[in-house]
C-alpha cells in the first residue's frame, strides 16, 4: 500500500500528472520486431540524448530528483501520479492507452502495487509487454544478486524478473513503551495476547487504542495476510478465496471483538481525525516497516517523541507458525519501449542501491546493502526503543508465502464492501460473503479460473 506498500508505501497524492501530458513523454513507438540478444527483448532504436520520462508517486519524487541532481548529464523528466495507490488501476489504464496509440510510454514507472507484474509482463493486443525483462542481460547479475532473498519473487514470471522491489513492507508490532510501562502491560506476542490486551485496555483505559482498520491495506495485508487467512490466493491461473477457513474466521472474530470494545477504530491512519484523536493514545498497533517514517517520525502524522516507540516481533496464532503479512513494497519498472535504456539502467541502479536510496527511504529497502545502512541509521538515531533492527529483520524473514498476486488488488473490494459497513457499525462477519463474492467476481473478470 508503501506502501511501501504499498501503497504503499507512504500516503500518496496524485499531483501534477495529466493525461494531456503524454505528448511530452519521451518514449516512442517500438518499431523493433526482433529480440535484442543482449537484453532478451525487442528494443526501440536507441538514442542516448533521448529524455527518459519517470513516473513516481509523491513519496518517491525526492529520490528521483536526487538522481537528477547527481546526474545532470542524464536527460530526465519527472512526472508525479498516484502510484497506483489502493489498486486504483491508473498505471495499467494509462499504459493500455499508449499501447493502443503505439507511442507515449514512460521509460520508468514506480508502482505501490506488487501485483502489477501480472499484467505488465504480458503482451497487450499485439504490443509487447510494457515491463522489460531485467535478468536477461539488461541488468548485471551481480546487481540483481544484491536483493534480499525473496524480494523479487512477486516480480518474477517463469524465471524472468520484470520489476525491482523498492522496499520491503513486512508487518511488525509497533508499541509505545511509555504507555505500556505506565499501564503495566506486556508487549503481546500472539493474536490471542493482542485480543486479551484489548479487553484490559478497554476496561482500564478507554479511549486508548491498538490500531485501526479504516484503511484497505491494513484490513487486508496486516490482519488477514498476517493471520494466514486464505482469502486471496493464486495457484497458477486459479484464484481462490475462503473466508470460512478457521484462520479467516478467527481473524474476522478478533477484529469484530476489538471494534466492539473500541480498541480498534475505523479512522484512516493518514487522516487528520486519526492524528487529532489518537496520536498520543496508540498503545500498540501492527503495521508495516514503513510506519517508521510514514506514521511515527512524520511531522504531518503521529510524530511521536523519541524514546517511546519500538518495533516488536510480528503477532502470530498461539502454537502456529510465526509468520506475518506484508503491506506493499513498491516496484520500479523499466519500459521495454524506452529509447534510452542506458539512462534507464543508470536510474534504476541509483534508486535501488545509492546512498540516497538509503537516506531518503521511509521504510526497509529491498536491497541488502541499502537495507543495512537504513537499519543501522534507525538504530543509531536513538528514536526507537528496544532492538529495532532485530525486530524488523525478523519480520522481513517471516512473511507468509500463501498470499496471491493476481492482476487485481485486494484493497478495492475491502474499500467497496468493508469500509462502508464499518462506517455503519456493521460487523465484518456480516459482509464476508459479499467480500468473498467480490473477489471471485474480480478474478473471473480478469480471466482467472475460480475455485469454488
Amino acid at each position: 500500500m508503501a506502501p511501501q506498500h504499498r501503497r504503499p508505501l507512504t500516503r500518496i497524492a496524485a499531483t501534477g500528472f495529466v493525461l494531456a501530458g503524454v505528448v511530452a513523454l519521451s518514449a516512442c513507438s517500438t518499431d523493433a520486431t526482433e529480440v535484442n540478444d543482449e537484453f532478451g527483448f525487442a528494443t526501440a532504436e536507441q538514442d542516448a540524448s533521448s529524455t527518459i520520462t519517470v513516473w513516481v508517486d509523491a513519496a518517491r519524487e525526492p529520490l528521483a530528483k536526487a538522481f537528477q541532481e547527481a546526474n545532470p548529464d542524464v536527460p530526465i523528466s519527472i512526472e508525479t501520479y498516484d502510484g497506483n495507490a489502493g489498486g486504483s488501476g491508473s498505471f495499467q489504464t494509462k499504459v493500455s492507452l499508449f499501447d493502443q496509440s503505439g507511442e507515449g510510454w514512460p521509460d520508468v514507472v514506480f508502482s505501490t502495487q506488487t501485483n502489477d507484474t501480472s499484467w505488465a509482463a504480458k503482451e497487450n493486443n499485439g504490443t509487447q509487454a510494457f515491463a522489460a525483462p531485467l535478468n536477461k542481460g539488461f541488468l548485471d547479475d551481480d546487481f540483481l544478486g544484491g536483493f534480499t532473498a525473496g524480494a523479487l519473487d512477486p516480480m518474477t514470471v517463469d524465471g524472468t524478473v520484470y520489476g525491482l522491489r523498492n522496499d520491503l513492507a513486512p508487518v511488525s508490532l509497533w508499541y509505545n513503551e511509555k504507555l505500556l510501562d505506565e499501564f503495566g502491560y506486556d508487549i503481546p506476542e500472539t493474536w490471542e495476547d493482542y485480543q486479551e490486551l484489548s479487553d484490559k485496555l478497554a476496561a482500564d483505559h478507554p479511549g486508548y487504542i491498538l490500531g485501526s482498520v479504516g484503511d484497505s491495506f491494513v484490513g487486508t495485508y496486516v490482519y488477514y495476510w498476517g493471520a494466514q487467512a486464505p482469502i486471496f490466493q493464486l495457484d497458477g491461473d486459479t484464484f481462490s478465496s475462503d473466508f470460512s477457513d478457521p484462520k479467516s474466521v478467527a481473524m474476522t472474530n478478533l477484529l469484530d471483538h476489538m471494534l466492539a470494545n473500541g480498541t480498534l477504530v475505523t479512522d484512516s491512519v493518514f487522516s487528520a481525525t486519526f492524528v487529532e484523536k489518537y496520536a498520543d493514545k496508540i498503545v500498540a498497533m501492527p503495521g508495516p516497516a514503513w510506519y517508521a517514517g510514514a506514521i511515527f517520525q512524520n511531522a504531518d502524522n503521529v510524530n511521536a517523541p523519541a524514546g517511546e516507540i519500538g518495533a516488536a516481533d510480528p503477532l502470530y496464532w498461539d502454537g502456529g507458525e510465526e509468520v506475518t503479512g506484508n503491506v506493499g513494497g513498491g516496484v520500479w519498472y523499466a519500459s521495454s519501449h524506452s529509447a534510452n535504456l542506458d539512462a534507464v539502467k543508470q536510474f534504476l541502479e541509483f534508486v535501488i542501491s545509492s546512498d540516497d536510496a538509503a537516506t531518503l527511504a521511509s521504510g526497509l529497502p529491498a536491497y541488502d546493502s541499502t537495507a543495512s545502512t537504513w537499519l543501522d541509521a534507525q538504530a543509531a538515531s536513538g528514536y526507537f526503543v528496544g532492538d529495532f533492527k532485530a525486530a524488523v529483520q525478523k519480520a522481513a524473514s517471516s512473511v507468509w508465502g500463501g498470499w496471491g498476486f493476481p492482476n487485481f488488488s485486494p484493497e478495492t473490494a475491502y474499500a467497496e464492501i468493508v469500509v462502508p459497513a464499518l462506517g455503519e457499525g456493521t460487523p465484518i462477519a456480516d459482509v464476508t460473503d459479499a467480500w468473498q463474492e467480490k473477489y471471485l467476481n474480480e478474478a473471473q473478470v480478469n480471466g482467472y479460473t475460480v475455485a469454488q
